[in-house]
């Protein structure tokens, strides 16, 4: 979507802050022996608090409120009976609709006790997402998100999930602007508007640059062993810096 009027950007604001903070909430119950569904059952309660829907449930009737994903799950886990560890990377994607406006965010983090194998791919995962978000403007090519990520992965080592994109959001889960890839793409001669509601998520891979999907129909998988990582963040695009609507209080 494009933001036409203040509401449009206040009923944002407002999503965007029940999903980063369902987020948090989730992170900050996180705790090993726990089960996924447990882990999910604490999103759900916030978003029912607030009156917000879970948007994939929405749209694609996701059998989980959230998105819980956990070492070699790249992305879309089903919250379930698995029991997390010490020492798991999980990741938590959140998207909710409240009003008929969306936001989309999501998170990656580890399971005390950490390792630097495992922190270094998240903060250069939060590196890659902070270059394009700094990059991002109205005007410019779409294809710099791309541009952006890519440079860091490089830069660290990583490779890049390429079946897993970025997108527009706002009136529905997945909109125009959709396929936002996280490498550079060339032949995209789309360019971003003022107004316009995007997401930017990285996701960097240890060694795989694609995801598998897995028996379930929704789990994407790469090879054991992968380390993986996505943060993700709603944004209006600006003539100056993106607003960002996915931030937690």
């Amino acid at each position: 979507m494009n933001i036409e009027s203040q509401h449009d950007l206040i009923s944002l604001r407002r999503i965007g802050r029940i999903v980063a903070n369902t987020i948090k909430t989730m992170q900050l119950a996180t705790k090993p022996g726990m089960t996924t569904r447990e882990i999910d059952e604490v999103g759900r309660a916030m978003l029912e608090k607030t009156g917000a829907r879970s948007a994939p449930q929405l749209a694609y009737n996701f059998p989980g409120a959230t998105c819980i994903s956990i070492n070699e799950e790249v992305a879309h886990g089903i919250p379930g009976d698995k029991v997390v560890k010490p020492g798991d990377l999980v990741n938590i994607d959140v998207s909710a609709e409240l009003d008929g406006y969306y936001a989309d965010s999501g998170a990656s983090f580890i399971v005390p006790p950490t390792t630097p194998k495992k922190l270094r791919i998240c903060h250069s995962t939060r590196m890659a997402l902070q270059a394009a978000i700094d990059a991002v403007r109205a005007g410019q090519p779409l294809n710099i998100i791309g541009k952006s990520i890519e440079r860091v992965a490089k830069q660290k080592g990583y490779k890049i999930i390429r079946n897993l994109t970025s997108h527009g959001v706002g009136r529905q889960l997945h909109e125009d602007p959709s396929s936002i890839t996280g490498y550079y793409d060339p032949r995209d001669k789309r360019r971003l508007e003022e107004g316009m509601v995007i997401t930017i998520e990285p996701f960097l891979s240890s060694k795989a640059n694609m995801a598998a999907k897995a028996g379930d129909g929704w789990t994407l998988l790469a090879p054991r062993g992968n380390l993986s990582a996505q943060f993700e963040h709603t944004m209006v695009i600006n003539r100056g810096k993106p607003e960002l609507i996915t931030v937690a209080e």
